[in-house]
C-alpha cells in the first residue's frame, strides 16, 4: 500500500492496568520486539512506576534515549500535549508511541486528553489494559474501577495466565467478556503478546540501520530475564488481507464497520467507493471502537481498488471475507449521493467528527 495520510500519523497507545498486572512487562517484550519501529515510550507519573528501561539506559531523567531513536519519557498528565507534539515531529522519527499509565492512573482522562488533542500527527492507537489472572477478583474488590476500566478498553491482555487452573482462566476471560463485550482480548504469560496486535513492520532505507548505537532491544536480547522466558512463545494474532477491484457500498461497509465482531482489534487500509466519491480514495483506521476516514486524491496511476488489513485474535477470518464481500456495490456504482454521510461522519473535520470518533 502507499503511504497516505493517514499512514504518517503515529498512533499513541495507552498502556494501562494496576500495580503488579506486568504492564512494564509486556513493554519490556514490545520492546524487544518491536519489529523494526522507533518506540516513544510516555510513562506517567513517574514516581508510581519502575520502567525497567530506565534501569537499562543507566540513567533517570525527563527523557531517555533507548537507541535506534526510541526515547522514554516520564511525564506529568500536564505536560503530557507538550511531550507528543516533540515527540511526533518529523525529526524525531518515531513510529509508534505508547504512553504507560502509572498503576493509579485513570485511563479514560489519558484516552480523552489524546482524542481531544488538535495534533494532525498523531492519532488514538487504542487502549490496552492488562489484568492478572491470579488477582483478578482481588484487583476488582480493591480497586473497583476496573469493571469501568474493562468496559472502554480497545485490548484486554489477561497477563499470569501461567498461574491460574484452566477452569479458573476460563471463568477470568467469561466475566471479561462481560464487562467489556466490545474488547478484543488475549490471554498471555510474562506479558508476551504478539507486537503485531499494536505494531506494524517497518520499512525503511537499509542505510538507516547502518550506523547506530546499542538499543534497548540490543541489551535486553542478553538479559537474564530474555533468557529465562525464551521457551515461552507469545500469543500470536491473526489477520486478513481484503483486496477487490470492485468499488464498495458505503451504507454496507458502514453496517460492517459499525458492527465490528469480538476480537477484531484493528483495521487499515484504503477504499474505493466509486461513483459515491470518485475524486477521492479513503484511507480507514480503526482500531476497538474508534473509527475515522482519511480522503485523498488518487495516486497519479494507481488501481482503483480497495485494500484492507484486519487484525484481531480469535477472529473468524472467512466470516469476515465473506461480510467484506457483501459490501461490493453491485454495479460499481451508487446513485444516492446521501450514501457517504455515514462515512463523512468519521472524517475529522469539526466538532461533529469528534464526537463520532469518540469511543467514550
Amino acid at each position: 500500500m502507499n503511504p497516505s495520510t493517514a499512514g504518517r500519523q503515529i498512533p499513541v497507545v495507552v498502556l494501562a492496568g494496576f500495580l503488579g498486572s506486568g504492564k512494564t512487562t509486556l513493554l519490556n517484550h514490545l520492546l524487544r520486539h518491536r519489529a523494526g519501529n522507533r518506540v516513544a515510550v510516555v510513562v506517567n507519573d513517574f514516581g508510581a512506576v519502575e520502567i525497567d528501561a530506565m534501569t537499562v539506559a543507566g540513567q533517570v531523567g525527563s527523557t531517555v534515549s533507548l537507541g535506534n531513536g526510541c526515547l522514554c519519557c516520564a511525564v506529568d498528565a500536564s505536560e503530557l500535549d507538550g511531550y507528543l507534539e516533540r515527540l511526533s515531529r518529523p525529526a524525531a522519527r518515531i513510529d509508534i508511541i505508547v504512553i504507560e499509565a502509572s498503576g493509579l492512573a485513570e485511563p479514560q482522562e489519558l484516552v480523552r486528553m489524546i482524542l481531544a488533542g488538535d495534533n494532525p500527527r498523531t492519532v488514538y492507537g487504542g487502549l490496552l489494559q492488562v489484568v492478572d489472572a491470579a488477582e483478578f477478583d482481588a484487583t476488582r474488590e480493591r480497586h473497583p474501577e476496573t469493571d469501568r476500566h474493562l468496559a472502554i478498553a480497545d485490548l484486554v491482555v489477561v497477563n499470569k495466565t501461567d498461574r491460574v487452573t484452566a477452569a479458573e482462566h476460563a471463568r477470568v476471560l467469561g466475566v471479561i467478556g462481560e464487562l467489556g463485550p466490545g474488547a478484543a482480548v488475549v490471554s498471555a504469560s510474562y506479558g508476551r503478546i504478539d507486537p503485531g496486535l499494536l505494531f506494524d513492520p517497518a520499512t525503511r532505507p537499509a542505510e538507516d540501520e547502518k550506523v547506530r548505537q546499542l538499543s534497548f532491544e540490543d541489551l535486553l536480547a542478553d538479559s537474564d530475564e530474555g533468557r529465562e522466558h525464551a521457551h515461552h512463545p507469545h500469543t500470536a494474532y491473526e489477520s486478513l488481507s481484503y483486496d477487490e477491484p470492485a468499488a464498495m457500498d458505503p451504507r454496507r461497509l458502514m453496517a460492517f464497520l459499525d458492527s465490528r465482531p469480538e476480537g477484531l482489534y484493528r483495521i487499515k487500509g484504503f477504499v474505493d467507493f466509486g461513483t459515491a466519491d470518485p475524486d477521492n480514495r479513503y484511507a480507514v483506521h480503526a482500531v476497538g471502537r474508534f473509527l475515522r476516514f482519511y480522503p485523498e486524491p488518487w495516486p497519479r496511476g494507481a488501481r482503483r481498488r480497495t485494500q484492507l488489513v484486519l487484525i484481531g485474535s480469535g477472529i473468524d477470518r472467512d466470516a469476515l471475507d465473506k461480510e467484506l464481500s457483501l459490501c461490493v456495490a453491485g454495479d460499481g456504482t451508487v446513485t444516492d449521493e446521501a450514501a457517504m454521510w455515514g462515512v463523512l461522519r468519521y472524517v475529522r473535520s469539526g466538532p461533529a467528527a469528534e464526537e463520532a470518533a469518540d469511543p467514550l
